[in-house]
C-alpha cells in the first residue's frame, strides 16, 4: 500500500523538524491555541502510541491515547514512538484482522475505521503538527516547501484534508481544527490544507 510509504515519509519529515527542538524551546507558543511546544509534542507522541495500539487490535480505550511526557529528549521520544507506529501499521497491513477496523476514540466515539483511512488520518495529523512545531520555531516554510515538493505526499495530504468534516459543530472551540479560512492567493498544496483546517499559514509566534 503506497499510503504506508507516504506515511513513513511524513514521519521522517516531522522527525527532522522535531530533532531541531532544544529543551529551552519547549515553552514556546504554537499555532494550537493554549499549547506550548512541550504540550504539542507530548500530544504527538501520545497519538503515535494510540494509533499503534489501535493497529494492534486495542479497543476504544481513551487511556491508550494519553499524552506522553517527552522530558528533555523530544526527538528521542518522537523517534521511538514513530518507529513503534510504523511497525504496527505494517503488521496490520500484512495480517489483516478479519476485516476489523481500528478503534480511534479521539476521532469518533463508538466507531472503527479501515486501516487505509486510519493511516490517512495520521498522515494528515503528522504533517500538520510538523508545521505547528516548525511555526513555533519560526521556520514554517520549510515544512510547506518540503511537502509541496513531494507530489505524491502533497496529493495524499490534500485528499484527506478535503474530507475532514467542516460543520460548525465539528470546528467549534476545542476541536482539532477550526473553521476553514480563505486560502491565500497562489497558495500551494500545503497552504491550501492549512486553510481547509482553519490554520493561518501566516501564523507567527507572539513577540516575547
Amino acid at each position: 500500500m503506497i499510503l504506508l510509504e507516504l506515511h513513513t515519509r511524513s514521519l521522517e519529515l516531522a522527525g527532522k523538524v522535531v530533532a531541531t527542538v532544544q529543551p529551552e524551546q519547549l515553552v514556546l507558543a504554537t499555532p494550537c491555541a493554549g499549547w506550548t511546544l512541550r504540550r504539542l509534542l507530548e500530544h504527538v507522541v501520545g497519538q503515535h502510541r494510540g494509533f499503534a495500539a489501535a493497529a494492534r487490535g486495542a479497543g476504544p480505550d481513551p487511556a491508550l491515547w494519553r499524552d506522553v511526557p517527552v522530558d528533555g529528549d523530544p526527538a528521542g521520544a518522537f523517534r521511538l514512538s514513530a518507529g513503534e507506529l510504523t511497525a504496527a501499521f505494517a503488521e496490520a497491513h500484512a495480517a489483516p484482522r478479519a476485516g476489523r477496523g481500528l478503534w480511534l476514540p479521539e476521532i469518533r466515539d463508538g466507531a472503527a475505521f479501515p486501516l487505509r483511512q486510519a493511516v490517512g488520518f495520521h498522515l494528515l495529523d503528522t504533517l500538520v503538527h510538523a508545521w505547528d512545531v516548525a511555526a513555533a520555531l519560526g521556520t514554517p516554510k520549510e515544512v510547506a516547501e518540503a511537502v509541496d515538493a513531494d507530489e505524491w505526499l502533497a496529493s495524499a495530504l490534500l485528499s484527506v484534508a478535503v474530507l475532514v468534516p467542516a460543520a460548525p459543530e465539528d470546528r467549534a472551540p476545542g476541536a482539532a481544527f477550526r473553521e476553514p479560512r480563505q486560502r491565500p492567493h497562489g497558495a500551494g498544496p500545503f497552504d491550501r490544507v492549512l486553510a481547509l483546517l482553519g490554520r493561518d499559514p501566516g501564523w507567527a509566534p507572539p513577540v516575547r
